[in-house]
């Protein structure tokens, strides 16, 4: 893989990353994993791309290069992923271009935006709520709807705080490994 570029310039065709082989094996390997959970292969091919390249952002025509795929799946996919809070857009002042990112803590990343969707899903919920009225069997089904997300969302917390904690742990250990 080439050299770094500055996190404030964006990258140049001249100046961009090349995948040798066993890139390109990680690559396909984290998007097959990736697939395996039902989720498009595409999306876990980007990831995994962000993850092991040595730069701090890709262009979408970057991603579209190394990953040999189509301007529309990687822009559909970047999408999806930044709505997921895999993915983050990157901007660069001045220059019109799509760049993403991953953050080093991705996982985690991920965890914290998902709560959000959680809070999302709890109002729509409310909502259905609203509409089922005194029907006793939505009622109920939406109000168990309703508590699992509030749950679920507490539970998020304390994961991504445990999360945080282990992760703080093995950095402090001077590894980074368990």
């Amino acid at each position: 893989m080439s050299s770094h570029t500055p996190a404030d310039q964006p990258a140049d065709a001249a100046d961009d990353p090349v995948l040798d082989a066993a890139a390109e094996h990680f690559v396909e390997q984290f998007a097959l994993t990736w697939g395996a959970s039902h989720s498009p292969r595409m999306e876990g091919r980007i990831v995994g791309l962000l993850m092991i390249v040595d730069r701090p952002y890709l262009s979408s025509q970057q991603i579209a290069r190394l990953l040999k795929a189509s301007a529309g799946a990687v822009s559909t996919s970047t999408r999806r992923l930044v709505e997921t809070g895999f993915v983050k857009r990157h901007a660069v002042l001045g220059d019109r271009q799509h760049y993403f990112r991953v953050e080093d803590d991705i996982w985690g990343s991920f965890l914290a935006s998902e709560r959000a969707y959680l809070g999302h899903l709890r109002n729509v919920i409310d909502d259905g709520l609203a509409l089922a009225g005194d029907a006793d069997g939505p009622h109920k089904r939406l109000v168990n709807a309703r508590n699992y997300m509030e749950w679920l969302a507490g539970y998020h917390r304390k994961m991504l705080a445990d999360w945080e904690a282990y992760r703080d742990a093995q950095a402090a250990d001077g590894t980074g490994e368990p």
